[in-house]
């Protein structure tokens, strides 16, 4: 039984609670990660927000009032050559992706820079990564 099945109740809870269109968006989100990695385990941080973990944080998903945002823990290094990546590029831990109402989400786009995320966690991590690119 892959992790997929294997979904936490307390993210379902966070996901049911929201409108409707939120409730699409954080669904197609949910399944691309799980996508990306079959390992991927589902939790719940900062008492209700839902992360998406692989030997570290992969994503996590936040409901505001005209967006979802989807927080992407990759401290720059994955790449993003379609531009879906929407804000945080001078962040130091993470950039993030707003996806609006009726606005459509780029899967494949969206399926690559998990990918590259994971593949990073499994490397190590973006941390020692980008330390290990910076004294190279």
């Amino acid at each position: 039984m892959s992790s997929w099945d294997q979904v936490d109740p307390r993210v379902d809870a966070y996901i049911s609670g929201l409108p409707e269109w939120q409730q699409q968006i954080c669904q197609e989100v949910r399944e691309l990660v799980h996508e990306a990695d079959p390992e991927v385990e589902e939790t719940i941080k900062r008492t209700v927000q839902p992360y998406f973990v692989l030997q570290g944080n992969v994503i996590a998903l936040l409901a505001a009032k005209d967006h979802i945002t989807v927080f992407l823990y990759d401290g720059g290094l994955a790449p993003d050559p379609e531009g879906i990546i929407t804000g945080g590029h001078g962040n130091e831990t993470g950039r993030m992706i707003a996806i609006h109402e009726d606005e459509p989400i780029n899967r494949a786009a969206m399926l690559a820079l998990f990918r590259a995320i994971i593949a990073n966690n499994r490397a190590g991590g973006w941390r020692k990564l980008k330390k290990a690119s910076s004294t190279a």
